[in-house]
């Protein structure tokens, strides 16, 4: 009996140690394929495409865990991104480099986002006051 309960507790710190990932990985990953379109980090501060969400801004989010672990669904990662088992969603041929990612990838990622700074989005004032709706009314306006 010690033999099959040192099996599970050997399965469950293998499968523990997964779901935990490696944030060194992720961070390689992160740099070497995300890079190229979101700011990852301090990795490249100036970098990314302008209408792409920073990783420390998608971290801020509330729904931000769910979107790096699902990424590879959401538009426009499945043109270039594949799983493997998973077909693609698309005949046409990728326009960026393609590359594949597996469940470990994903919590490799997910490690290193932990790290990260959340930013939080804010809406940039308008017109010289804060925008507000305190403000306007302020203001006389509406």
């Amino acid at each position: 009996m010690s033999r099959v309960l040192a099996f599970l507790t050997c399965i469950l710190a293998v499968s523990t140690a997964l779901a935990e990932g490696n944030a060194k990985k992720g961070q390689k990953l992160s740099e070497t394929h995300c890079a190229r379109c979101h700011v990852v980090g301090d990795f490249n501060k100036f970098g990314g495409i302008g209408s792409t969400p920073s990783f420390n801004l998608l971290v801020g989010m509330k729904d931000g865990t769910e979107r790096f672990r699902n990424f590879y669904e959401r538009r426009p990662h499945p043109a270039f991104i594949t799983v493997p088992n998973v077909p693609r969603w698309t005949k046409l041929a990728p326009y960026a480099t393609p590359f594949e990612v597996t469940p470990e990838n994903i919590e490799d990622v997910l490690a290193f986002v932990r790290t990260l700074e959340a930013k939080r989005f804010q809406v940039a004032p308008t017109g010289g006051s804060s925008g507000r709706r305190e403000d306007r009314i302020k203001d006389g306006r509406k």
